[in-house]
């Protein structure tokens, strides 16, 4: 190992170490998985550690996320990095997804949120580990899926504007937008692999980008907007929070802008 891998790699320990301490107890405050006081020991053990390997895998996602988007694109960071975010938000989406539906508060919104972004995440991953994605069962299931997501925020919609309180599960109607515009891009992604048989070099990558950025700025929104209560008066004063929400979002965008623009000007080159 070289002086500088071996550097690198200390600055990058140290850049998740800052994000974990900064992240980590404000996610702590916000979450709520508890259990009945009398419950048995192991159930209290449980939810526990269900707890903490939720916030931590977020935490450790949320940092190793930004450190990714901020690499370059294929090199040794941006891989080990990129490695790490999806094992641990794996854990932390795993976890939100099979949880939400048990808690005794109403989670129906965050369980659809947990189930899209882990379904962007493993997607957004397998499309970066073979050189050609082809069509498969996976592809048709994940279609499944996207087009669910894109209906629950349909109905989502509906529900919360005929509710009494203009909401659902203390969300408002427009908040899942999101859900039926990325769930439709997804579909839409999936019909194109199908439809194809096979993607790849740029359609390939860009599939990856997206996803894996649209994944991580459901972490960073919920956390950053959701949870604005519970971080410092400089960040949501000088709407730091705002940039570090949607900053995956705008990235997303300059780097699909990245990836395409050589594909066209060869094409149009060859022309």
């Amino acid at each position: 190992m070289t002086f500088m891998t071996r550097a690198s790699g200390i600055a990058l320990a140290g850049l998740m170490a800052v994000g974990l301490a900064v992240l980590a107890p404000p996610m702590a405050h916000a979450a709520s998985l508890q259990v009945a006081p009398d419950a048995p020991a192991w159930m209290h053990v449980g939810a526990a550690a269900l707890l903490w390997l939720h916030i931590g895998g977020g935490a450790a996602g949320i940092a190793t996320g930004f450190i990714a988007l901020a690499s370059r694109k294929g090199g040794h960071i941006h891989r080990g990095v990129g490695k790490v975010f999806f094992w641990v938000m794996l854990v932390s989406y795993g976890v939100a997804a099979s949880v939400a539906p048990f808690m005794h508060v109403e989670q129906r919104t965050n369980t659809v949120a947990g189930l899209m972004a882990l379904y962007l995440l493993v997607s957004g991953w397998a499309a970066v580990q073979q050189k050609d994605l082809k069509a498969g069962p996976w592809q048709v299931g994940g279609l499944v899926v996207a087009l669910g997501i894109a209906g629950a925020g349909v109905l989502f919609m509906q529900m919360g504007a005929t509710s009494p309180s203009g909401t659902i599960d203390g969300a408002p109607p427009q908040a899942f937008i999101v859900f039926t515009t990325l769930g439709m891009f997804a579909a839409a992604g999936e019909i194109n692999v199908l439809a194809r048989r096979t993607i790849s070099g740029p359609a390939r990558l860009s599939r990856h980008l997206w996803r894996m950025c649209a994944s991580l700025f459901i972490a960073s929104g919920s956390f950053f907007l959701g949870q604005m209560q519970l971080l410092p008066d400089w960040v949501t004063g000088n709407g730091i929070h705002f940039v570090l929400a949607l900053g995956p979002l705008v990235l997303m965008l300059v780097y699909l802008v990245v990836v395409r623009i050589p594909r066209r000007r060869k094409v149009v080159a060859a022309a």
